[in-house]
């Protein structure tokens, strides 16, 4: 059963949002169900459900039906995002599409196995126009409306501030016309505002009219080193959510915040997912690994982690990951690297 994310970066610059517009900051985190040490990392993957329900919690509490239309407007994806990062060192417009299709699960990930493009590219009667694909946005109006002003928003302002060193720039329009599938909310005078742009509704679409010429317009080349490093962040975020969508990598989540415990039982994991014991492994075994397996990985992993880069010590270093013997840590320790864990953390201490 699909189980569509967003990142934390998302109701966190909402709920900050909706606190300067009134709403009350506790009742928010309460109506949608949020833990709020969930969003103290914005790339943290929140359920799209408790997103949707912080969205619908703002415009109450705030007595404001346009909120998460102006939430589009006012906070840009940089702020919310790594992949509002990485559009700005590549070449040209449709460099950038192809870039925010590639990382767009990052931002909203709908975990249906789906492999079409977020963002297509369908002419018509001479017409070019930005399709955003998929059925969480025409289920979900609220999201595609910020998403959509965010995009214009955001596009617009890159627009103005290139348009002096880019000379033409600033006859290109965009877009030109927007298509919504839904029907036209009580709240259109905002959209007309922030649009400025024929509007359709009820289309079979949502997407953006757009000029060709801009899908070739030339970006400046900001900064190329910043844009290596901002990838190689996005790959390994990405990797990290495609391994979290295995029986493994959830067991794995489930596993860090239990290991010191020491009760990390196939039992307690299997319920967490919702699962039988045997439906659990049965699950891992088509992935080629056991449950044991996965959590002696998971230990020496967490080991190394404490002892290499917390600098901790041995002996909090096993009740971390879950040993009550110092000793047995050191067997297991010897067993996964050939060394004893004392060894490698006297040698961490010489290095400080």
């Amino acid at each position: 059963m699909p189980n569509p994310t967003v990142a934390a970066g998302y109701p966190k610059a909402f709920l900050d949002f909706a606190v300067s517009r009134g709403a009350d900051r506790q009742m928010l985190i309460e109506r949608s169900h949020i833990c709020r040490d969930d969003l103290n990392d914005q790339d943290k993957r929140i359920p799209l459900t408790n997103y949707i329900a912080l969205l619908k919690a703002g415009i109450e509490l705030c007595n404001e039906p346009a909120l998460s239309l102006l939430f589009g407007e006012a906070v840009p994806l940089q702020d919310i995002s790594i992949v509002g990062l990485i559009g700005v060192a590549f070449d040209n417009v449709e460099s950038v599409r192809r870039q925010v299709n590639r990382y767009a699960p990052l931002t909203l990930d709908a975990d249906d196995g789906g492999t079409a493009d977020a963002i297509e590219l369908v002419r018509e009667n001479g017409d070019v126009w930005m399709n955003f694909t998929g059925n969480i946005y025409a289920d979900n109006p609220l999201l595609t409306e910020s998403g959509f002003a965010r995009n214009v928003c955001g596009a617009r302002a890159l627009q103005a501030s290139l348009s002096a060193s880019m000379p033409g720039l600033a006859s290109l329009h965009f877009p030109k016309a927007i298509r919504f599938t839904y029907k036209e909310p009580s709240y259109r005078a905002e959209y007309d505002r922030i649009f400025g742009v024929p509007l359709f509704f009820e289309s079979h679409m949502n997407g953006f009219l757009i000029d060709e010429a801009f899908l070739n317009l030339k970006l400046p080349r900001t900064n190329p080193y910043l844009s290596e490093i901002m990838s190689a962040r996005a790959d390994e975020l990405l990797k990290s959510l495609e391994r979290s969508k295995t029986t493994r990598g959830r067991v794995e989540n489930l596993l860090v915040p239990v290991l010191h415990t020491g009760e990390a039982t196939v039992e307690m994991i299997a319920s967490k997912l919702g699962l039988s014991r045997q439906t659990l492994f049965r699950k891992l075994k088509a992935e080629g690994v056991t449950f044991e397996q996965v959590l002696d990985e998971m230990r020496h992993q967490m080991a190394l982690y404490y002892l290499n880069e917390k600098k901790v010590s041995v002996n909090q270093t096993a009740y971390l990951v879950g040993f009550s013997e110092p000793a047995s840590f050191s067997r297991a320790f010897k067993r996964w690297t050939g060394a004893s864990p004392r060894m490698i953390n006297q040698l961490q201490n010489r290095k400080r």
